[in-house]
């Protein structure tokens, strides 16, 4: 099989084994993955968690303190609450974006809009999700602080 290699401006193009191929191609969908995923965070603390949940070869069982329970429902009301500060528009986007992993592109396609109008709603809401994510209160000893 042939592979494209890219040294620097100048493309080489190789023959190599179905096992190469094969391996190089997962691994590109995986840093391809990885990428996506990362892009998918506004607060890196779930990124780390979530990589080592789905790379992680020793599987514990954790249960959550009923403090810990605690804490998390009502950073997920605040999380709500601050969604619905949003325009109907903004959220939209930005569930379309974070949630079902469509592009600005293809979220624009959809709405008859620009895909800077896209980014720009999508911003305004991660913006208010950052802001309440630094400044909530409540905190776990487990969440990265």
């Amino acid at each position: 099989m042939k592979i494209t290699i890219r040294y620097g401006e100048q493309l080489f193009i190789v023959d190599v084994s179905e096992n190469i191929y094969l391996a190089l191609d997962e691994n590109r969908r995986k840093a391809e993955n990885l990428y996506h995923e990362k892009r998918r965070h506004w607060d890196a603390r779930a990124f780390d968690e979530s990589i080592i949940a789905k790379e992680s070869h020793h599987h514990s069982i954790y249960m959550e303190t009923p403090e810990e329970t605690y804490f998390r429902k009502e950073k997920f009301k605040a999380v709500y609450e601050t969604l619905a500060t949003c325009t109907p528009i903004q959220r939209e986007r930005f569930l379309l974006y974070a949630l079902d992993g469509l592009s600005f592109a293809e979220i624009a396609r959809q709405q008859g809009c620009s895909k800077y109008a896209v980014r720009d709603s999508v911003e305004a809401v991660r913006k208010k999700l950052r802001k309440l994510l630094m400044d909530y209160p409540h905190e776990s000893p487990l969440s990265g602080y």
